[in-house]
């Protein structure tokens, strides 16, 4: 199965594709967004959940998405359009990390994409680029909460706990200004919407040639979570401002 599809059918009843609830998302975006006619830029923006609620939320708001995945950045269109931020809304399919966009961005995002960069430190080069002076990045990463085996490393990458997490960022530049740690809640939630939207839709679409990979998918992926990675896995999203310049 083509990654962005098997994506865009595993956050189905997830759209913010991430680990926190809708009240941690309204009170990131709140923080984040502090002048009316603010820009936006999301550097992997999937299907642009996080700018679409940030549109709802301020209406004087502007914002730009980057993503290269054209099915979910046709489903940011049609989910802007049905409701009434569209015409604020310009997505395009490009690189995130080199893409050119006419800035800059008072508020830089991005969320669960920092592979696309190399890591965090590479996301948040990135964002520098497009931030205004005075601007904020709200970014999202894992981390360690506990020390974890071999097979977790191998399954989700190499992290550093949050404290290093922390350390690293300050030491290049950046100062924390607010953060939310997604609860256990919030990382369960995420893992059962994953795993049981992808698993919903093969169980009702058997026909389509799919629908086994996505079944298996979904069953190898609970796996690696309730067995290998759940108890050691945290994410944290961070408001940062720049201290450089």
């Amino acid at each position: 199965m083509e990654r962005s599809r098997r994506s865009q059918l595993a956050h189905a009843h997830h759209p913010i594709a991430a680990p926190l609830d809708d009240e941690s998302v309204r009170r990131l975006i709140d923080r984040a967004v502090t002048r009316d006619g603010a820009r936006l830029l999301d550097l992997g923006c999937g299907q642009a959940e996080w700018l679409i609620r940030a549109l709802e939320a301020h209406p004087a708001a502007t914002a730009v998405g980057v993503d290269i995945a054209a099915n979910a950045l046709e489903e940011a269109r049609a989910q802007a359009a049905a409701r009434g931020v569209g015409d604020r809304l310009e997505l395009h399919a490009a690189d995130a990390a080199t893409a050119t966009l006419q800035g800059p961005f008072d508020v830089v995002l991005s969320v669960g994409a920092t592979h696309a960069f190399g890591g965090i430190l590479g996301t948040l080069a990135a964002a520098r680029k497009h931030l205004a002076p005075g601007g904020t990045v709200l970014v999202g990463d894992a981390y360690w909460l506990t020390d974890p085996s071999p097979e977790a490393v191998e399954m989700l990458g190499e992290y550093e706990d949050l404290a290093t997490t922390v350390e690293n960022i300050a030491a290049d530049g950046w100062v924390p200004v607010y953060g939310h740690l997604s609860t256990r809640h919030e990382l369960d939630d995420y893992e059962w919407h994953w795993t049981g939207s992808l698993a919903e839709w093969a169980v009702d679409h058997p026909e389509d040639p799919d629908s086994a990979a996505a079944l298996e998918t979904s069953a190898v992926h609970r796996t690696e979570w309730l067995r290998g990675y759940r108890d050691s896995f945290g994410f944290h999203t961070l408001l940062l401002r720049s201290t450089k310049g």
